[in-house]
């Protein structure tokens, strides 16, 4: 008899906001195994934020995980992981996360990862899709490490796949696929043999020219020369990284979470206790 070793993991949120107390609640939380939710913290009144754990250490190839989240109008929240989520070699199958997020009419969703090492032959694939209702606002990141590059290790095989969708009204705002070979990993055009790739976004509030420029000067210096940018899109704001240095791209992406996060919600960013630990 064979008996599967794979996960099939699940996790579900629901968060509203009560008005008369001005602060948001989980108010539904369901998770099955590998993944976990931890208690919300309450650093801010009316933010909850909430960590998402991976009991198992990491993904190998066949697991599936998925992610329901539903935020309820003005509502706010965050969400972030309690370590960096590993992604094994894999003999053949794939290893899929798919996460479907709908986010409420002026409610606020801030989706900050820890960063995802990618072991070198695995094989991962990311589906990512965000509703926006108007008025809405969808602030997330993130940094990928492909192969374990403290151990020398490159990623010269397996898949790496990454589709992040943002719709409003069934119209997209924003669609991004990323598709990496192995084989592709010295590329000029992918990764140019740069061990760390890393996206952040905000969508769902104008952004000025100044605001772009702001952004571009808050890189550290140790960036200069290397791979990033910060682009305007028509109703918020994209940036990337390519290099290699972790925790510098991370110390310039918290950087920008402060720079947007004033204008979204008037108020500078708020560490969340598990990154100190």
């Amino acid at each position: 008899m064979n008996v599967s070793t794979s996960w099939n993991g699940q996790i579900e949120l629901k968060f509203d906001r009560l008005t008369d107390e001005n602060r948001t609640i989980l108010a539904h939380s369901y998770a099955r195994a590998p993944l976990k939710v931890q208690r919300p913290f309450y650093p801010e009144p009316d933010l909850c934020q909430t960590v998402l754990l991976h009991s198992a250490g990491g993904m190998v190839g066949g697991d599936q995980l998925s992610y329901h989240i539903d935020l309820a109008p003005a509502s706010r929240a965050l969400i972030t992981t309690a370590a960096a989520t590993k992604i094994y070699r894999s003999q053949g199958e794939i290893s899929h996360q798919q996460i479907e997020i709908n986010i409420g009419a002026n409610a606020c969703l801030e989706w900050l990862p820890q960063e995802t090492i990618i072991f070198n032959q695995a094989k991962y694939q990311q589906d990512l899709r965000v509703n926006l209702a108007p008025g809405a606002t969808f602030c997330a990141w993130e940094i990928v490490r492909l192969g374990r590059s403290a151990s020398q290790e490159t990623f010269n095989q397996g898949c790496w796949q990454n589709t992040l969708e943002v719709w409003q009204q069934d119209k997209p705002l924003w669609i991004d696929r990323q598709r990496l070979m192995g084989k592709q990993w010295n590329s000029l055009q992918a990764a140019n043999s740069q061990p760390i790739l890393g996206l952040f976004i905000v969508i769902g509030r104008p952004v000025t020219t100044e605001t772009i420029e702001q952004a571009r000067a808050l890189a550290p210096k140790s960036l200069q020369g290397l791979e990033y940018g910060a682009t305007a899109l028509k109703n918020g704001i994209v940036c990337r990284y390519r290099g290699s240095d972790r925790a510098a791209a991370q110390q310039w992406f918290i950087a920008l979470w402060n720079l947007m996060r004033q204008q979204y919600l008037d108020r500078p960013a708020c560490i969340p206790r598990v990154w100190q630990q």
